[in-house]
């Protein structure tokens, strides 16, 4: 089985070969963020998948608030630029649920936590911890938070 890294550099290959720039580029910039983080910390250290992705998923949000950005200071060939980064990420990235399954996680959660009768800032670390490793890269963090919040009245 090959590796989330190693799949990422055969395309980039298959990109450069191609000469598409969009791609190319954009898999430099992730096999870049990836290395960094494989030497970050004490000792240097292999990612697995999981951390790859965690990896992927900084960098799309990245691109996303850029966009973003872009848009508002009135630069949509930047802010178009930054949409066709993401999307050759977006390739990457294990598919994101749907706002009524995160919803369907995190009112099961809540069930959960709200029978051991924890409430306010307590439950929703509570909450959280159980949610997060059912949604990790696939939905955003702030989405969950927000719904978490509204679930438990806060």
């Amino acid at each position: 089985m090959t590796s989330m890294k190693d799949r990422i550099q055969a395309d980039l290959t298959t990109a450069m070969k191609a000469r598409d720039e969009v791609s190319s580029s954009t898999l430099r910039m992730v096999l870049t963020a990836i290395t960094n983080e494989e030497v970050s910390g004490k000792s240097a250290r292999v990612l697995t998948d999981e951390d790859v992705v965690t990896v992927l998923g900084r960098e799309a949000k990245k691109r996303k608030e850029a966009a973003e950005a872009y848009d508002a200071a009135q630069r949509p060939e930047l802010a178009a630029r930054e949409r066709a980064e993401l999307a050759v990420i977006d390739g990457y990235l294990p598919e994101q649920l749907s706002e009524n399954e995160v919803r369907a996680i995190v009112d099961a959660a809540v069930a959960q936590v709200a029978a051991t009768g924890a409430s306010g800032g307590a439950a929703m670390g509570q909450v959280m911890k159980i949610v997060q490793p059912q949604v990790k890269g696939k939905a955003d963090g702030g989405q969950v938070a927000a719904l978490v919040k509204s679930a438990l009245g806060m």
